[in-house]
């Protein structure tokens, strides 16, 4: 009986640590009603499909932004990106300490793929396996910008509503094909290509030439996501649930909560 149990005991142990630092989706909440969310929002021939929300100026120069524009921020919406950028700070399933990858493919599996610090794709192509969730963490150890020139990001299983790239400096994109939702404490800057996900920074937002899609629909030529927010679970004792009565895709407190409107105060957010 004692050998059975130690020959069983490695794979059970393996399979239970797996389980446990699985990655999990981060609550996006009212956050994840917007497509492009910063201080500052300022495009140049763009083109994007989904929300946008701003705290400062909004400077459009011959964009189409086809859905709501908002402004100021409403308190709710930065307290839900603070918290779901904290959330992203999962246990590590892989770590690459590669900073840069200049025509070199990169593959990597569902998880919490960190890079301790900045990290730069150039002519690269970036292959998500699994069915996700994908979480990204640039600059776990030191400040970490995101830069990508010519990146194009592709799955085998998944989709965009399930990518997530934590970045604790900049973001920069550059002509790629980009999958996921980016929230960056810094400026997120973006030139030609195409974006199926959402930018949301704490810092200003400026788009030239860019195609972004909210993440609840696909780039041309590929299939449609699933339309799908990310919920807080359910607490004890307090905090709310996921029903919904209505059958509308999302639950019942989150419509509640648009009818709510607070004072922000504490957040990333500059003015």
């Amino acid at each position: 009986m004692n050998s059975c149990w130690k020959f069983l005991s490695t794979p059970l142990l393996a399979l239970f640590a797996s389980a446990a630092f699985a990655a999990e989706a981060p609550p996006l909440d009212t956050a994840g009603d917007f497509a492009v969310l910063g201080s500052a929002v300022s495009t140049t021939g763009a083109s994007i499909t989904g929300n946008v929300v701003h705290t400062g100026a909004l400077t459009n120069t011959g964009s189409t932004i086809s859905g709501t524009i908002s402004s100021p921020l409403p308190g709710q919406v930065v307290t839900d990106f603070n918290e779901a950028y904290a959330a992203l700070d999962q246990p590590c399933t892989e770590t690459i300490v590669t900073a840069a990858f200049t025509g070199v493919p990169l593959t990597v599996n569902s998880g919490v793929i960190c890079f301790p610090a900045a990290v730069t794709f150039t002519n690269s192509v970036l292959t998500l396996r699994g069915n996700g969730p994908w979480i990204f963490r640039v600059g776990t150890q030191a400040a970490g910008a995101l830069t990508g020139t010519n990146l194009t990001v592709v799955m085998s299983g998944g989709d965009a509503c399930d990518v997530f790239w934590q970045v604790n400096a900049a973001t920069t994109l550059t002509t790629s094909v980009f999958r996921g939702t980016v929230l960056a404490q810094a400026a997120i800057t973006t030139t030609g290509g195409t974006i199926a996900g959402r930018v949301l920074a704490g810092a200003a937002v400026t788009m030239t030439g860019t195609t972004l899609i909210s993440c609840d629909s696909a780039l041309p030529g590929s299939e449609s996501c699933k339309p799908r927010k990310h919920h807080k679970k359910k607490k004890k004792g307090h905090d709310r649930d996921d029903d919904d009565d209505d059958d509308d895709d999302d639950d019942d407190d989150d419509d509640r909560k648009h009818q709510k409107d607070k004072k922000y105060s504490h957040s990333r957010f500059s003015r």
